[in-house]
């Protein structure tokens, strides 16, 4: 029996495959996971979607729909090159600042969300109380995110 021949491992891919199924793992899709990454370790800050099916192993459908994906979520931006007639994709400078401002904008529909349950239950009621506490934390950590922001910006000046 003829073994299949051995692929040189390429350690970028390994890369890409391990900081993405850390992302799966947290709820994100595969594909678009994938995607993220590879467009995150390119040296030139963009690729084409030929280029990321190409590097991904993967079908241009798959690029499409991870692409439409991150578009959606502000993950990723399409921009054309001044003559060329292909599309390239690349990730926002500031995606992750950018995500935890989103991020806290829905942590306070949450907190809106809670207290409206609170209303619905009786005073002095275990539920009332676990839906305070929540709203309070959500409450908390919305307040303290635009501090942590300050500071980033603020260390990020510095070293930069």
């Amino acid at each position: 029996m003829v073994s299949p021949p051995e692929t040189e491992a390429d350690p970028v891919l390994d890369y890409i495959e391990r900081f993405s199924s850390v992302l799966i793992t947290a709820g994100f899709p595969p594909m678009p996971a994938r995607v993220f990454v590879a467009l995150q370790v390119t040296d030139s800050g963009q690729l084409s979607a030929a280029k990321l099916a190409q590097t991904l192993r993967i079908s241009p459908a798959a690029v499409s729909g991870a692409v439409r994906y991150l578009i959606q979520l502000g993950m990723a931006h399409k921009l054309r090159v001044p003559g060329s007639r292909r599309d390239y994709y690349r990730v926002p400078a500031d995606v992750w600042h950018d995500l935890l401002r989103m991020r806290t904008a829905v942590m306070d529909r949450w907190a809106v969300l809670l207290r409206e349950g609170q209303l619905l239950l009786p005073p002095g009621s275990a539920g009332r109380a676990r839906l305070d506490e929540q709203a309070s934390f959500i409450d908390f950590v919305n307040k303290e995110i635009p501090a942590v922001i300050a500071r980033w910006e603020e260390y990020r000046a510095g070293s930069g």
